[in-house]
């Protein structure tokens, strides 16, 4: 009790990251792909409220109708249950990579024509090895670059230099480094799988280079 109950603010913080970065390895261990029953094919319209039902619209507008249903659209786009998230319920229950890149969307990627839209097919492996029971991580730019400017993320958030930024589980549950993002307007840190998706021993990917992750 001494220890949850500390005086020193840091140190709680930090004690409560810990605890969740160690409940998102049991996470991520028990939804492993054994663990589980097989995906549905396609997500049923009834994962989606009526904006009459969403506790965000007031139902007794008369101009709610006007207003688009979200299963009207969502169950059109690729269900985000893919092996062993089947009852995932991130990012609206849409694989939104997929849909830009399958053509179901596309989202307007420059307001000025002058402005210069490079997307970077490039893996980022990283070759620190005290993941625990977890696969090492792989950083695919070409999913990143298609939604976002490189200068989102660099020089000021990652250094482009291989191995000269400190990240770390901890710190990217802070909210720093990939936690800018994730678990704010991208997938949570929960979906451990999908960034620790290289096992150790595997060979990499195609388009791929390693870059080791600098110690704070």
């Amino acid at each position: 009790m001494d220890t949850l109950f500390c005086r020193n603010g840091k140190a709680m913080k930090r004690y409560i990251i810990e605890r969740l970065l160690a409940i998102c390895v049991g996470l991520c261990i028990a939804q492993s792909p054994s663990a589980v029953e097989p995906a549905p094919v396609a997500a049923p319209p009834s994962n989606w409220l009526p904006l009459a039902q969403d506790d965000l619209h007031d139902p007794s507008n008369p101009r709610l109708n006007l207003l688009q249903n979200p299963a009207d659209v969502l169950s059109l786009l690729p269900p985000d249950l893919d092996g062993n998230e089947r009852y995932t319920v991130v990012g609206n229950r849409v694989r939104w990579v997929k849909a830009l890149e399958q053509g179901y969307i596309n989202p307007r990627t420059n307001i000025y024509p002058e402005t210069k839209i490079r997307v970077l097919d490039l893996n980022v492996m990283i070759t620190k090895r005290d993941t625990g029971e977890l696969p090492r991580v792989l950083f695919p730019h070409k999913p990143h670059t298609a939604w976002l400017d490189c200068s989102n993320c660099h020089e000021w958030l990652f250094k482009s230099k291989a191995g000269a930024t400190p990240i770390s589980m901890l710190a990217i549950l802070e909210g720093e480094y990939c936690g800018r993002c994730h678990g704010a307007v991208a997938f949570p840190l929960t979906q451990c799988q999908r960034c620790h998706s290289v096992p150790f021993g595997q060979p990499l990917p195609p388009n791929t280079v390693t870059a080791p992750a600098k110690t704070q």
